[in-house]
């Protein structure tokens, strides 16, 4: 079946010597893999290597056949033209690792209206404003209200934020939690935006572990989860 819907690039490896595997988010569809065949070597087509950049919005028309295969885009064209995202150094290292973060997390090949709002929101918030070192993990955070495990805050005044079960409690427990001055962080991000982010303020090592406390809340609650090979990259840019 022949589609047009807007799309969000998770990730683009290269097939052969000419070609790619484009794994996209879809709006229509959920999660969608494409096989964009000899799209390295063509200088006339309709569809351009450059359009599949990490994390690049475009508006496509696709070959939908919906049998668990790879499947195939005739046309390309971008929907939101970037300013900085893929030319300042930061902004660029954050989408290279959130789009391998959300290539780890979604799995779901159905149509999440919500999901995709969120991510062509927040895609274009950190396109136009200066980029800020807090960002990628508020992105998370807020990532899970749509993947069903956002934290439970009716007690955020108890003093631990048990990891497995996503609450917090009064005594701790044996799963892996998050105390101290780092739930004091941890819950300055809670049910803010984007737009509040410059009156978080943390120092590099408080950064480092508040990121590295919610990707240990992925890990513990999507299966199949892989950690980022990405962070460290991020971490060096942010130093």
């Amino acid at each position: 079946m022949q589609i047009t819907t807007k799309a969000i690039i998770f990730s683009s490896l290269k097939y052969g010597d000419t070609s790619l595997i484009v794994k996209a988010f879809t709006e229509s569809d959920g999660l969608k893999s494409y096989l964009l065949k000899g799209v390295l070597t063509s200088k006339k087509g309709k569809l351009k290597a450059a359009y599949f950049l990490p994390l690049m919005q475009l508006e496509i028309i696709a070959i939908h056949k919906n049998k668990g295969t790879l499947e195939s885009i005739r046309e390309a064209k971008v929907a939101v033209p970037y300013k900085s995202l893929h030319t300042n150094i930061a902004k660029n290292s954050m989408v290279l690792f959130l789009a391998e973060m959300l290539g780890n997390s979604i799995q779901e090949e159905e149509q999440n209206e919500g999901l995709f709002n969120y991510l062509e929101y927040a895609l274009y918030w950190l396109d136009v404003h200066a980029p800020n070192p807090n960002f990628h993990t508020l992105f998370l955070l807020n990532l899970t209200k749509y993947l069903g495990f956002y934290p439970d805050t009716s007690f955020q005044n108890q003093p631990y934020f048990d990891l497995l079960e996503g609450s917090f409690y009064k005594k701790p427990s044996l799963n892996p939690l998050i105390q101290g001055d780092d739930l004091d962080h941890f819950k300055r991000l809670l049910g803010i935006n984007f737009d509040a982010l410059p009156t978080v303020r943390m120092n590099k090592p408080q950064r480092q572990q508040l990121l590295k406390n919610v990707i240990l809340y992925f890990e513990l609650h999507l299966h199949g989860f892989r950690k980022p090979k990405s962070l460290a990259v991020l971490n060096a840019v942010f130093e």
